[in-house]
């Protein structure tokens, strides 16, 4: 997978004759509104996807675990990291027998997630656009998160910001935790097109087909970000933020 990674050239435009290629019928017989295309756009931009669990009536998790933590937001199966794949045939067999399933993609094989509170993550990508900084995909969650996709750096011993997120063992809240996670090896994010209990969703705000990018070339911007959405810092003067190295 890491050789995929890195040879990104001409990525969005092998998407986008992937997408176009698909017969019509093909894609209407396959495709749940959208869903399973999107699930296979991910896939082929080489993000590895599992199978992960969905919401129910009365904002309950599909997993029937009393009192999930994370409801509609977990894998299916504890093999879940050995289970991740970019395979295009078992995608569709699993969008195709599951079809309320959310999927998570397992990060620290091929990308990882820079995962922050929505508004801090807003205002960093406007200043990173400002600066000309080149951002990888995008995801909403309407809980109030922004997912920025970036390449991996795998567990460096010597960076202590590199953790893992692993969600099902850590039910403390957003708003107790309101800075960057940063989800490595070990760790998993759902991929859109997702559900999460009170009709809200997780969905692109850039899609796949953008190249992932360095994190370290989006960190400062984030980590700014959100030290001044926790208050820890005071606003910005009305100054250009260049890339700073």
């Amino acid at each position: 997978m890491s050789a995929e990674s890195g040879g990104r050239t001409g990525l969005q435009g092998k998407l986008s004759e992937w997408l176009r290629g698909r017969r019509p019928k093909e894609a209407a017989a396959a495709d749940d509104g959208g869903r399973e295309t999107l699930l296979l756009a991910a896939a082929s931009a080489g993000l590895p996807l599992a199978p992960a669990a969905y919401p129910t009536a009365d904002y309950r998790c599909s997993c029937d675990r009393v009192g999930c933590p994370t409801p509609a937001r977990h894998p299916v199966s504890f093999a879940w990291q050995t289970q991740s794949t970019t395979d295009r045939a078992q995608i569709e067999r699993w969008a195709r027998n599951q079809p309320q399933a959310n999927f998570i993609t397992a990060t620290g094989m091929v990308h990882d997630v820079l995962d922050v509170p929505l508004e801090a993550g807003q205002e960093a990508l406007e200043r990173l656009h400002a600066a000309g900084v080149e951002v990888g995909p995008v995801a909403e969650s309407d809980d109030g998160r922004l997912l920025f996709f970036t390449l991996t750096r795998g567990t460096p011993e010597d960076e202590d910001e590199w953790w893992p997120c692993e969600l099902d063992c850590h039910p403390e809240t957003a708003d107790e935790h309101p800075g960057l996670r940063w989800h490595c090896r070990g760790s998993y994010v759902l991929v859109p097109p997702a559900r999460l209990p009170g009709d809200q969703a997780v969905h692109w705000v850039r899609g796949p087909e953008h190249p992932l990018p360095d994190p370290l070339s989006l960190l400062e911007f984030l980590t700014d970000a959100c030290a001044r959405h926790a208050g820890q810092e005071p606003a910005p003067a009305d100054t250009a933020w260049p890339l700073r190295r």
